[in-house]
C-alpha cells in the first residue's frame, strides 16, 4: 500500500500567451519561473512535449509551484477571442464594436467552440457557455447569426 504524498503549494502562475510547442526561457517565461525558483528550461521540456500537437496556437497554462521548487502545470484551451478570430479569419476584434463589425459567424460555430472551452468554464450548462461565447463575440465586434 503506497501513501501519495501531499506537497504543499506555494505559488500559482497563470501565463496567457503561451504559444504551443514553442516555450523557450525568454520573457516572459523566463522571469516569472526564475522568480519563484522553478527550473525554467525543465519547464519548457515538459510543455514543449505536451503541446506538440497544437504548435502556434495559444495555450494558457496554470503552473503549481511547491515548496521543495518541483511544480506541476494545467494546459488550457485557447482563449475565445482567438478561437473566434480564427473561425472569421481576422487578426484582431473591432475597436467600436457597436458600430463596426469585422465579420459573421454562425450559432453552429459558436456552439462548436463552447464545448471545446466548456472544461476550462465555470459553468455547468451548455446553454450558459454559448451565452458567455457570444456574448464575447458581440464584444468583439462580430455579428451572430443563425
Amino acid at each position: 500500500m503506497s501513501e501519495k504524498i501531499i506537497k504543499k503549494v506555494i505559488k500559482k502562475i497563470k501565463i496567457q500567451k503561451i504559444n504551443g510547442g514553442k516555450a523557450s526561457p525568454a520573457p516572459p517565461i523566463g522571469p516569472i519561473l526564475g522568480s519563484s525558483g522553478v527550473n525554467i528550461m525543465e519547464f519548457c521540456k515538459q510543455y514543449n512535449s505536451l503541446t506538440q500537437d497544437k504548435i502556434g496556437e495559444i495555450c494558457p497554462v496554470i503552473i503549481y509551484v511547491y515548496e521543495d521548487k518541483s511544480f506541476s502545470f494545467l494546459i488550457k484551451k485557447p482563449p475565445i477571442s482567438i478561437q473566434l478570430l480564427n473561425v472569421i479569419k481576422k487578426e484582431k476584434g473591432s475597436k467600436e464594436s457597436n458600430r463596426s463589425k469585422i465579420g459573421k459567424i454562425s450559432l453552429n460555430e459558436i456552439k462548436i467552440i463552447a464545448k471545446n472551452k466548456m472544461e476550462d468554464f465555470n459553468c455547468f450548462s451548455m446553454k450558459s457557455a454559448i451565452s458567455m461565447v457570444s456574448g464575447t463575440a458581440r464584444s468583439m465586434g462580430i455579428e451572430i447569426y443563425n
